[in-house]
């Protein structure tokens, strides 16, 4: 048999499990994509083959405020922009085109069409729309497949400069001479020692994160002079879900296709019951709810399969 590499082949495999074409499955197509949908979701909540892991790159934006009447050259970087009516304000971070210009810090909400003011400049035009970056909204909005973050990665220094204060280049340089002289041992135990300094002094950035809002909240110092300026890098280990478009080997994973196959039987059980009882031509009556409590069975026995078999710790889905 060949390999299903579509949801359509989906479908049309479980029908054919079902006793498609011999026997007519009575499921009407939007019922069908319900129950893929509903045995994909399962899937990926329980099923390891479901998801992978992934390092994310995500970099820290200004706002992007769009202005008309004036050129965005005239604002001079660093000045605050005041909206004449609403009184909001933001800093001009740069210029970005003739009508754009990314800011900062942003306070309040800007009306339509108002006059924008810069304080240093003298500068005046008319607003058009802002769109928050991340910087301002102090949370990276992430992509609808990421299931789960488990950590975002140390962050570091933006000095690219080494100072001859720092604790760790003053352990290093103290030992360096041992290190010609000794084994590697020791080396070891001193980096796990200052891990230890790390974590007592700094430790890991808390995180907050919910895949229904798609936001990943940091909790560090957020603004200038904070953990993170615009156009820093950050990196985030998280779990993300497998696209079945783009991987579309996890249409002809097995189980998968039980579990689909069970939930079309349970559809065409709930069908079928609305008719029980009903003698059809040549005698043959209609028996729904044996086909219903079959599925479910099916259905108990698959769930029961995954939890001992497939599914990751209960700490997975912990962010």
């Amino acid at each position: 048999m060949a390999s299903l590499t579509s949801r359509q082949g989906l479908i049309d495999y479980c029908l054919r499990s079902l006793g498609s074409p011999v026997l007519e499955i009575n499921v009407d197509d939007d019922q069908l994509e319900d129950r893929v949908d509903e045995a994909f979701q399962f899937y990926r909540d329980f099923h390891y083959d479901a998801v992978e892991a992934v390092y994310l790159k995500e970099q820290i934006t200004a706002s992007t405020l769009a202005i008309t009447g004036s050129n965005a050259a005239s604002f001079s970087i660093g000045e605050k922009i005041t909206g004449a009516s609403s009184g909001a304000t933001t800093f001009v971070h740069t210029n970005k085109d003739s009508n754009e210009i990314f800011t900062k810090n942003t306070s309040g909400t800007f009306t339509a069409a108002e006059t924008l003011t810069g304080a240093s400049s003298g500068t005046t035009a008319t607003f058009s729309s802002i769109e928050l970056g991340n910087f301002d909204n102090k949370y990276i909005t992430l992509n609808d497949s990421v299931l789960s973050v488990v950590r975002t990665l140390p962050l570091s220094s933006r000095s690219n400069s080494i100072s001859f204060f720092d604790a760790k280049y003053q352990l290093l340089l103290n030992n360096i001479q041992s290190l010609t002289n000794t084994d590697i041992q020791y080396f070891t135990m001193l980096k796990m020692h200052i891990n230890m300094i790390n974590d007592l002094m700094t430790g890991q950035k808390p995180i907050r994160f919910n895949r229904h809002m798609n936001r990943l909240h940091i909790d560090l110092t957020w603004g200038d002079g904070g953990d993170l300026a615009i156009g820093d890098y950050i990196i985030i280990e998280a779990y993300r879900m497998l696209d079945p478009d783009t991987f579309t080997d996890v249409y002809n994973d097995g189980y998968l296709k039980r579990y689909t196959t069970a939930l079309i039987k349970r559809q065409w059980g709930v069908n079928l019951k609305k008719f029980e009882g009903v003698q059809l031509p040549g005698g043959v009556t209609l028996n729904g709810q044996k086909i219903f409590d079959e599925a479910m069975d099916e259905i108990t026995q698959l769930k029961e399969e995954v939890k001992s078999t497939y599914e990751l710790p209960v700490d997975f889905f912990t962010g």
